[in-house]
C-alpha cells in the first residue's frame, strides 16, 4: 500500500527519518511553531543522538517561543552541561521557574524542581530559600506531584526562621503526599497520628495509614522485581 513504511528496509527507514528531520525543522523555523521546535529537539536527541543540536533548539524554543517542555529540558540540559550548554544550576533554575510559570506537559515538574533547587539552596547565590521552596513546592503539590507535598511537610516539620514549624500543616501535606501514593507520607503521617503531633491521637487512622505505607511499599518492590526481569 502507498504510503506504508517498510521497517525491515534500512534504506527506507533511513530516509523516512531524514524526512521527519526536515519536516520538523520546517515546522520550528519556517512555521514558528514550538511544538514543532520541541519535536525536531526530541528527534535531534532521541534517533540522532545529536545532543548539541538538541541544546541549540531547545535554547530557541524556550528563548522565542516560552514554551515550557522546552525550557524545562534545557533546563536538564543545564543541571549535566549536556550538549555543550554550561553546567550551571542557576541557568537550570532560571529555565525551570519559566517552565513552572508556563502551564504545560512539564510543568508541575519544573516547580518541584525549583523547589529542590531553592530549598538546599545550590542554585542561588546567598543561602536556601525556604520561602521560594514552600511556594514552589505548594504549586507542584497542587498539581498533584507527590513528592512536593512531602517535602513541604518535612518543611513544616523542620520550621525555619521564614517558615514557622507547624505541625498540623506537616499532617496536611503528609496526608496528600500519601493519597498520591507516596509510601513516606503515610508513613510520617501514620506516626503523627499515633503520637498525637498535630492532632488529637487516633490509633485506628495510625494503623490505617501505617498499612496503607506498607501496601505502597510491596507495590514498589513488585514493580521493581517485575521491571528487572
Amino acid at each position: 500500500m502507498a504510503g506504508l513504511i517498510n521497517f525491515e528496509d534500512e534504506k527506507e527507514v533511513k530516509q523516512f527519518l531524514d524526512n521527519l528531520g526536515v519536516e520538523y525543522s520546517y515546522q520550528c523555523y519556517k512555521e514558528k511553531d514550538p511544538e514543532g521546535c520541541q519535536r525536531l529537539a526530541d528527534y535531534l536527541e532521541g534517533v540522532k543522538k545529536n545532543y548539541t543540536q538538541a541544546a541549540q533548539v531547545l535554547k530557541h524554543s524556550c528563548e522565542n517561543y516560552s514554551h515550557g517542555e522546552s525550557c524545562y529540558k534545557l533546563g536538564a540540559y543545564h543541571v549535566t552541561g549536556k550538549g555543550g550548554v554550561t553546567e550551571c544550576l542557576k541557568s537550570a533554575y532560571s529555565c525551570f521557574v519559566k517552565a513552572c510559570d508556563i502551564k504545560g506537559k512539564k510543568s508541575v515538574d519544573a516547580c518541584h524542581n525549583v523547589g529542590l533547587l531553592a530549598h538546599d539552596g545550590r542554585a542561588l547565590e546567598s543561602s536556601p530559600d525556604p520561602v521560594a521552596a514552600r511556594h514552589y513546592y505548594k504549586k507542584a503539590c497542587t498539581g498533584g506531584f507527590a513528592p512536593s507535598c512531602f517535602n513541604l511537610s518535612a518543611l513544616y516539620i523542620q520550621g525555619s526562621a521564614e517558615v514557622n514549624k507547624s505541625m498540623p500543616k506537616a499532617l496536611k501535606y503528609a496526608m496528600r503526599a500519601c493519597e498520591l501514593g507516596h509510601v513516606w507520607g503515610c508513613s510520617n503521617a501514620s506516626r503523627m497520628y499515633k503520637l498525637g503531633d498535630g492532632t488529637e491521637k487516633d490509633e485506628e487512622k495510625a494503623e490505617k495509614l501505617k498499612n496503607r505505607a506498607k501496601e505502597l511499599h510491596g507495590q514498589q518492590k513488585e514493580r521493581q522485581l517485575k521491571f528487572g526481569e
